[in-house]
């Protein structure tokens, strides 16, 4: 049976490529990349070409758990899509459309049977919304 599919999307102030330049940027990544305040991504490395990797590396600020989140791009469209194979076989594909004031940006992965899907959309949610935060400043500066 297929994974579930899970949808996370926000809307930000710029133009797609500026969009993609700061979603695929690995010094931006580590500004925006984690889901709470109580979290860092202190590195990020990628490879934006297809067969290119992506590597995050995601730590709780207190030291007591710490992962990579790391995956292979089947698919690099720039400004338009990004597809991501993670390495535990998921799949995660964002898309950026122009929008009325920027640029829609969505990212549509695959659900894990490790936690519950309302969590994992939470978790996702919130990186995307630090994301879209990042971009805004950006954007006035």
């Amino acid at each position: 049976m297929p994974a579930e599919q899970i949808s996370v999307v926000t809307t930000v102030p710029v133009a797609p490529e500026r969009a993609w330049a700061l979603y695929t940027d690995a010094d931006a990544v580590t500004r925006w990349n984690f889901a709470s305040d109580d979290w860092q991504c202190p590195s990020a490395s990628i490879d934006l070409r297809v067969g290119g990797t992506h590597v995050a590396r995601m730590e709780a600020k207190d030291g007591s758990f710490g992962f990579d989140f790391t995956g292979t791009y089947e698919e690099v469209d720039m400004p338009r899509s990004l597809t991501l194979r993670l390495d535990d076989g998921r799949k995660s594909r964002t898309t950026f459309a122009p929008s009325d004031g920027g640029t829609t940006v969505e990212t549509t992965f695959d659900a894990d049977d490790a936690a519950p899907v309302e969590m994992q959309r939470d978790g996702w949610q919130a990186i995307l919304n630090n994301y879209g935060k990042l971009v805004a400043q950006m954007s006035q500066g």
